[in-house]
């Protein structure tokens, strides 16, 4: 195989296997309580990334005390931010949770230029106002999606934005799939406690126990896997890509598979968030020499 043929084989996986993690959300959320699906999800992922890093790539855990601080506070952030998606995904449709998430590179532009007070081209200003007023679009009430469900999306946007913006200034390890290891295992341990208060029976249906699984073992492994692959092996402009490519694969799995209707509001609203994202994308400046990561 080509290494063109390989990097369109990676970035279709990362297409389409992200795109349908909102998909085994829902599915997962339908029986098994939120929290709990999301802390036992990390914490296995995290324990199969462990063996990955230390028995398959010959690497380590083992990192400054400053290191594993940061990867334990990131560890809090995206994986928190997804554990809110199965609560959200209760009463929100998957199409329109995928494009609320996808207005994450919208937020990191906000901190960057709030927080960060660097100076932005003035492309990618014009395309966060105009992104953000596709979320507004979005983020009304309506049919299925209930006003919480949508808070809780917006709110998990700024935790996964907040989180990207802090790894690319924080002190992390040079290795990616041990820093991701240590996230996933901090972020499902740290919920774990919690979400055993959240328990009340436990009698999953078997379209839960294979999202769980599918959210695990593709999702967290294998997505991962060719994300980090990509960012080594081909421009970062193409694997960006994924942002505004995820929420059209995440609107027709939901279609498909659970009967989800697309609405006038909901093409307006994902076109104008789509070409904000992907103007943000290609014109955004580089943060640092290290890619932004998401624990998806």
């Amino acid at each position: 195989m080509s290494h063109q043929a390989k990097v369109w084989t990676a970035l279709g996986t990362v297409y389409v296997i992200w795109g349908s993690t909102y998909l085994g959300i829902a599915y997962a959320g339908e029986t098994i309580a939120p929290l709990f699906a999301a802390s036992t999800r990390f914490i296995t992922a995290g324990a199969i990334m462990a063996f990955v890093v230390l028995r398959v790539r010959g690497g380590t855990l083992r990192m400054p005390q400053r290191h594993l601080l940061s990867c334990a506070l990131i560890g809090c952030l995206l994986p928190g931010a997804n554990s809110i998606l199965f609560f959200a995904e209760r009463s929100v449709p998957t199409g329109l949770a995928s494009l609320i998430i996808a207005s994450v590179p919208l937020w990191v532009m906000v901190l960057r230029l709030a927080v960060g007070r660097e100076r932005l081209p003035w492309q990618v200003l014009a395309g966060v106002g105009v992104g953000f007023a596709g979320v507004a679009v979005l983020a009304q009430p309506s049919g299925s999606a209930r006003g919480w469900g949508i808070a809780l999306c917006v709110l998990s946007a700024v935790m996964w934005a907040t989180g990207s913006f802090l790894s690319s200034r924080l002190a992390m390890p040079e290795d990616s799939f041990a820093a991701t290891t240590i996230e996933m295992l901090t972020g499902g341990l740290v919920m774990l406690p919690i979400s055993l208060f959240t328990l009340h029976g436990f009698s999953p249906s078997l379209a839960s126990i294979l999202g769980w699984v599918y959210l695990v073992l593709f999702g967290s492994i294998v997505g991962y896997t060719a994300y980090v692959w990509l960012l080594a092996n081909a421009p970062l402009g193409l694997v960006s890509t994924y942002a505004y490519v995820n929420p059209v694969v995440a609107i027709t799995l939901g279609v498909v598979f659970r009967g989800e209707s697309v609405t006038l509001r909901l093409v307006i609203g994902a076109a104008i968030v789509v070409l904000a994202v992907a103007t943000v994308v290609r014109r955004e400046p580089p943060v640092s020499a290290r890619a932004e990561e998401a624990v998806r």
